[in-house]
């Protein structure tokens, strides 16, 4: 019986997936504050959303940035809608195995924290905010490669 347990246990929980933990902010000056405040930290920001598709298309090179840069912290947040958080993206980012920093920002006054991102943002997505020394660097563009991403980021954070 107990070389049963052996057997049996590692088979119930092979295929458990420990999904990370989403904080969910209500404005962007609170997630400012508590996930993008550290100055000796450079923060590679992505603005976007499951219902984006070429957000959606751009996430395998932040995450590619996330594993392959260490000099920089990436930092996904997430515009989906509040009531599709447990059934859109959740789902979605233990199905993709997004492993960057994941945040949820519920606040759809945007009119009051875009210019806070940037002054030249119009809101549209995927939009990319690097954060070094207190200087913002902002891109609401598509990056099409990792290779094209990566030079960016390089560019603007040397």
């Amino acid at each position: 019986m107990k070389y049963l347990l052996y057997l049996i246990f590692p088979i119930l929980f092979s295929n458990i997936i420990v999904a990370q933990k989403v904080a969910t902010f209500d404005n962007y000056t609170t997630l400012e504050k508590e996930v993008l405040s550290d100055k000796n930290t450079i923060y590679v920001v992505n603005f976007w959303a499951t219902w984006c598709a070429p957000c959606v298309k751009e996430l395998p090179h932040f995450e590619k940035l996330n594993s392959e840069n260490k000099s920089v912290k990436v930092v996904l947040v997430s515009l989906d809608f509040k009531n599709q958080f447990d059934t859109k993206l959740l789902p979605f980012l233990e199905r993709k195995n997004i492993q960057s920093k994941v945040v949820f920002l519920s606040d759809k006054d945007y009119n009051t924290w875009l210019p806070i991102v940037s002054k030249d943002w119009s809101g549209s997505i995927p939009a990319t905010l690097i954060i070094k020394n207190g200087k913002k660097i902002f891109a609401e563009r598509i990056f099409s490669s990792y290779e094209e991403l990566n030079e960016y980021v390089n560019k603007n954070i040397n």
